[in-house]
């Protein structure tokens, strides 16, 4: 195009040649300076300035640097020296808005992915937080449990030796799946009962024939996914809140179902409002669960309580499709 509109100003074609093959190459090369400073310096509040300013700077110098070469060339050529100093304001207008339009989609594309880095920098920090604040909730729920246990070893170690060796072997069975556990995020349901069943075993031990549970589950509800360890805490606060308080048998229902695209699981206890705590007092361990599945999930409609009838019940929905998402 450069070309033409020289040769239209009745330029030779060689002389036309040459003046746009210099001229395009210094303003790649200012062009190409530019992309490299924006690589390396990005302006922030002053960037409407940097534009303006080292658009007009690098045009001042294209033009100066061509009008050079190509008198240097071209010197003995009166008329073209003549065409050359005519066209010198349009060269340097042509010469600024190609630059700044450089400089503008640099500093958007730099910028753009400065804030995408940004970005991933602050999502890496904040699943930092969320993993590091999750890990210290699941630590949390365990040290009332052990205490509890070992204080019920301690009293059978005397009167019931042989239940009290049998107890410690459940604990360590139970302490070694929670290690085991606690390097996962996510397990299935079958495998979270089997980990449930050895708790309610050594809760068995020391609350005899007090302690009744029924679970029912259907089978397609077996290799769904829910958090490991969740299911534990949610019973653990049915038994204290359905035996603490009595002294007859209690019986706690557990039940899984798949509604939809969730795993849905209850756990119904016995609840006496005359001696027990009400229900916004349910304390750590319903508190930890809601929190945990907010971190999760970012929502809060994801656990439950209802009083019916004398029957304290707890249910918990796990979406599926967000957590095969997040694997």
């Amino acid at each position: 195009m450069q070309i033409k509109v020289l040769q239209d100003f009745g330029i030779a074609v060689s002389r036309a040649i040459a003046d746009a093959v210099i001229s395009n190459l210094l303003l790649e090369a200012a062009c190409l300076l530019v992309i490299n400073n924006m690589r390396y310096y990005l302006p922030k509040r002053e960037k409407y300035w940097y534009i303006f300013v080292i658009s007009l700077a690098l045009s001042s110098l294209w033009l100066l640097v061509l009008r050079v070469s190509l008198w240097t060339l071209f010197k003995n050529d009166a008329a073209y020296m003549q065409s050359l100093a005519q066209t010198s304001t349009i060269r340097f207008a042509i010469a600024f808005l190609l630059i700044g339009s450089c400089t503008i989609l640099s500093l958007l594309w730099y910028s753009q992915r400065d804030q995408q880095a940004n970005n991933e920098r602050k999502q890496d920090m904040e699943r930092l937080a969320r993993d590091a604040e999750l890990n210290k909730l699941r630590q949390q729920l365990q040290p009332h449990f052990l205490f509890n246990s070992l204080n019920s070893i301690s009293a059978l170690t005397g009167s019931q030796p042989e239940k009290a060796r049998h107890m410690i072997q459940q604990l360590s069975d139970f302490l070694r799946g929670t290690l085991k556990n606690e390097q996962q995020q996510w397990t299935t349901f079958e495998e979270e009962l089997q980990y449930l069943q050895l708790y309610l075993d050594i809760e068995k031990v020391r609350f005899g024939y007090r302690l009744q549970t029924h679970i029912e589950s259907d089978h397609e509800v077996m290799q769904m996914r829910l958090p490991s360890m969740l299911l534990q805490p949610l019973v653990e606060n049915a038994i204290k809140f359905g035996l603490y308080d009595t002294i007859g048998e209690v019986a706690i229902f557990i039940k899984a179902k798949k509604i939809s695209d969730l795993l849905e699981v209850s756990v119904q206890n016995p609840f006496d409002e005359s001696t027990s705590p009400p229900v916004k007092g349910t304390g750590f361990g319903l508190a930890s669960i809601r929190r945990r599945l907010f971190l999760l999930f970012a929502r809060h409609d994801l656990l439950q309580v209802k009083q019916e009838a004398e029957q304290f019940i707890t249910i918990i929905s796990i979406p599926q499709q967000y957590e095969s998402n997040n694997n």
